[in-house]
C-alpha cells in the first residue's frame, strides 16, 4: 500500500483528498488493497474534518444546503435523488418537509448524516 500519513494540516488534507478522489468515479473492489487504502484515507479525512470543522447545530434544511455546497452539489443533483425538480425546490424552500424516505435516500446516495436531517423544523408560511 502506498505511504499513508496522518493529516495534520490543510496541505495534508489536500494530499489525502487528491489521493481519494480517483476512487469516487472508480470504486475499488471490496477486499482489495485499494479498497483498504480508500477506507483508511476516508477515515483519516473524516477524523481531521471532525476535529477541525465541527458540524454546527443547523436546522435540517440549512444543514442540507451547507452539505450540498460543501460537496459541490446543486438543486438538480438533489432532484435526481428526490425524483423531481419541483420536489427539490419545495424541500429547499421549506414548502414541504423531508420524509423518512427522502432522508434515507440522501443518506444512501450522498452519505448525508440522517441524524442531521431527522429533526423537526419550521416550514415557510404561505
Amino acid at each position: 500500500m502506498n505511504a499513508i500519513r496522518p493529516i495534520k494540516n490543510e496541505a495534508d488534507l489536500a494530499w489525502a483528498t487528491a489521493e481519494i478522489e480517483p476512487y469516487f468515479d472508480n470504486p475499488p473492489p471490496a477486499g482489495t488493497p485499494e479498497a483498504d487504502r480508500f477506507d483508511i484515507l476516508a477515515d483519516l479525512i473524516e477524523a481531521y474534518e471532525n476535529r477541525n470543522f465541527p458540524v454546527l447545530d443547523l436546522p435540517p434544511i440549512d444543514f442540507l444546503q451547507a452539505f450540498m455546497e460543501m460537496t459541490g452539489r446543486d438543486q438538480a443533483d438533489l432532484a435526481q435523488i428526490l425524483g423531481s425538480r419541483s420536489r427539490a425546490s419545495e424541500i429547499l424552500n421549506r414548502k414541504r418537509a423531508l420524509t423518512v424516505e427522502m432522508i434515507f435516500k440522501l443518506n444512501q446516495a450522498w452519505g448525508v448524516p440522517s441524524e442531521n436531517l431527522a429533526r423537526p423544523y419550521a416550514l415557510a408560511v404561505a
